[in-house]
């Protein structure tokens, strides 16, 4: 097996990055040595490195955009958003700790005092995914961090150049190397961080795959916390609404943003019969007008590559496998480029699959369902074993607090897209989209524990009550003599 790792882009095929494949234990020897230092540090002192970090995102934004679109061919402007996100995570991280992990003191003039606080696991892996880079393994880096834990880092092998960006800049704001360290490498890097016996806690996004396999090697210790962020089989329920452009556009939004790379993308469009002839057409006529190009183009373009050829290949193939199972194009999704993995917007029609196959298919291809009425739609959108995220488009308020108690995801939206979820909110879903451990702004509940204490500053104790009572002469025994 080589030592060396190529990254190239999606876009051209061009080489973009080339390193060595990182040392699991080695970089375990250096997360060790560091860790009890780092949880050492004031939390003001971590606060205010990681505020240094988002300074350097800040400085770096432009050639950290351009990294990002060029390895994950997303569009420029998106990459752009994702480094703003990136920044923006350190305030949140901040405030949640604040709000999440912070101390509590009970004060009682006879009892002593009361005490909450929370310490750090220690040594933190974090295994991070190739669509959002930067933004998702930041997302659990950064809370860590302010938390008193060490991180060591593998980021996707799809994308390490944005990995070692990212790393690079923690190390520039001040943060020690040994304190956050990024270890490359492809699937079995990624086993031997979780399977390392010094890891204390293994925060992971990526595919529901993965997740279980990783869930099954820590199930037998239980000192490890494990956060599963996964995918998602996402439904959008349509019901009737004047606004068909407004819902149009959410739909699109939902389905192909990120090229329809995102674990909260909408994967099924559920519409019940009287309102099919409305919003799919003009889904469609929307798809039809998107512009796929590669990341630098001019004028920009709604939608990059997928990730590889790899991927792309893929999504071809379940197409096709949905039409010969009675699927029926609405749009077809076409590849202009065989060498490429561009993609053009998809909408199939599955009504007639009577076993639709629940999986996650990332990528740009919407899949719709026709329906007789709202409780089919409801139940045909809770016909998944994942869990994360749905919306309802139109409908009333009593339509959408019915939708909000009886659909189980953990992101419900009311006309808004299934995508776009806000950091200052937890993030997370159920079933096969995650562990009940939810990131974003609850990223801090599962980066520290809770320490609970009693205290007083001396001693003061007594037995009330079962004491032999020592005031009185002992009586002999008649036989103590004998």
């Amino acid at each position: 097996m080589s030592d060396m790792m190529i990254s190239t882009e999606p876009a051209t095929g061009n080489q973009i990055w080339r390193g060595k494949v990182g040392n699991v234990d080695r970089a375990m020897e250096r997360a060790l040595s560091a860790k009890t230092g780092w949880a050492r540090e004031s939390t003001a002192r971590r606060m205010e490195l990681v505020r240094r970090f988002a300074n350097e995102v800040l400085k770096h934004a432009d050639p950290f955009a351009e990294l990002i679109a060029r390895e994950t061919g997303k569009p420029l402007w998106e990459a752009r958003t994702e480094v703003e996100a990136v920044k923006n995570k350190v305030e949140i991280s901040i405030t949640a700790f604040a709000e999440r992990t912070g101390q509590k003191k009970l004060d009682s003039a006879l009892q002593g005092s009361a005490g909450l606080r929370h310490k750090p696991h220690g040594v933190m892996a974090v295994l991070g995914p190739y669509n959002f880079p930067a933004h998702l393994p930041n997302g659990h880096i950064v809370p860590a961090l302010i938390a008193g834990n060490v991180v060591v880092f593998k980021p996707s092998e799809k994308t390490p150049a944005v990995g070692e960006f990212l790393t690079k800049l923690f190390h520039e704001a001040g943060i020690p190397e040994d304190v956050v360290q990024c270890v490359h490498g492809g699937a079995d890097i990624g086993k031997a961080l979780v399977a390392h016996p010094s890891i204390d806690g293994l925060l992971f996004t990526g595919s529901a795959p993965a997740g279980i396999a990783i869930n099954k090697k820590l199930a037998g210790d239980p000192s490890k916390i494990v956060a599963l962020e996964m995918g998602g089989n996402n439904p959008i329920v349509m019901l009737e609404t004047p606004k068909i452009e407004d819902a149009a556009v959410t739909i699109i939004q939902s389905a192909f943003t990120t090229a329809g790379q995102r674990c909260t993308a909408a994967r099924r469009l559920i519409v019940p019969d009287n309102f099919y002839d409305q919003i799919v057409p003009a889904v469609k006529t929307l798809a039809e007008r998107l512009l796929v190009d590669e990341p630098f183009a001019d004028p920009q373009p709604f939608m990059g590559t997928v990730i590889d050829n790899q991927a792309a290949d893929l999504l071809v193939e379940s197409r096709e496998a949905l039409l010969e199972r009675g699927g029926e194009d609405i749009l077809a999704m076409t590849r202009p480029n065989t060498d490429l993995p561009f993609l053009t917007p998809g909408i199939i029609d599955v009504t007639a699959i009577s076993d639709r196959p629940d999986v996650e298919l990332f990528g740009p291809l919407l899949q719709v369902i026709r329906v007789a009425d709202f409780d089919a739609a409801i139940a045909e959108a809770n016909n998944t074993r994942y869990g994360l995220s749905a919306s309802l488009i139109g409908g009333d308020p009593k339509d959408f607090e019915r939708f909000w108690a009886e659909i189980r995801a953990g992101i419900v939206n009311w006309n808004k897209p299934t995508n776009g979820a806000s950091s200052a909110a937890p993030f997370g879903g159920i079933g096969l989209s995650g562990n009940h451990r939810p990131a974003a702004f609850y990223a801090a509940d599962y980066c520290a524990y809770p320490v609970a204490s009693t205290e007083t500053d001396q001693p003061r104790a007594s037995i009330g009550i079962g004491l032999k009572d020592t005031s009185q002469p002992v009586r002999k025994s008649k036989d103590a003599h004998k």
